[in-house]
């Protein structure tokens, strides 16, 4: 992380993990998140007014962030949103979330990051432009090993009717939370702004690699 930028320290029930300094943390709770979000985003303006055209861009993609991430049942969720000088917000996502499933039997599912990895789909690009995903296994130092999913992906729009999907930099990471039969802390990062793939892929890997269980 000390590449990218100084970094602010999470903790929450059960996990620590980093973020770069600059990230916006905000209440996912759908009584109180508009509010929360419209008053962070004023309070962030103030100290950078050069950002002002973009507080409706800014407001609308915290919102959303933080209605997808209450849906997913996000524990935390950390957003960028950045002006580099160009004419477009550069945004991105971490959301961290507790999972976990069943088999039909009533049996945990397996959280063997090795087993998981050969349970989750590859994708590949059939021409350029496509969608795509990669499957591995990671090692998160200080807890261990864990599945990973990575790519361009087409991410359904949650709740809309017309199955409408989002193009997004995808990354999630599922890693076993100990002591718990079936469930896994999964590390997911997002952005939409696909020209900086690779960027952002190296920024989710680094934020995942501080991932800590705590307590």
């Amino acid at each position: 992380m000390a590449r990218y930028m100084e970094t602010l320290t999470i903790e929450r029930g059960g996990f620590r993990i980093k973020v770069p300094e600059s990230w916006w943390e905000f209440d996912v709770r759908p009584e109180s998140r508009d509010d929360s979000i419209r008053r962070m985003v004023t309070e962030r303006l103030r100290q950078r007014p050069e950002l002002e055209p973009y507080r409706d861009t800014y407001t609308a993609f915290l919102q959303k962030a933080a209605a997808d991430a209450w849906k997913s049942g996000a524990l935390y969720c950390g957003c960028m949103a950045e002006n580099f000088g160009g004419d477009t917000p550069i945004t991105a996502s971490v959301t961290v979330s507790l999972a976990g499933g069943r088999t039909r039997s009533g049996e945990p599912l397996s959280t063997d990051p090795a087993v998981i990895a050969g349970q989750l789909a590859v994708k590949e690009a059939r021409r350029e432009g496509d969608s795509w995903r990669k499957v591995t296994t990671v090692d998160i130092p200080g807890v261990g090993p864990a599945a990973r999913t990575y790519g361009i992906e087409d991410i359904p729009v949650p709740g809309d009717s017309l199955n409408r999907t989002i193009r997004a930099v995808l990354m999630q990471t599922f890693v076993p939370v100990p002591g718990q039969e079936g469930k896994v802390a999964l590390v997911a990062g997002s952005s939409q702004v696909l020209d900086l793939a690779d960027s952002f892929f190296d920024i989710f890997d680094a934020i995942t690699s501080t991932f800590r269980f705590v307590g």
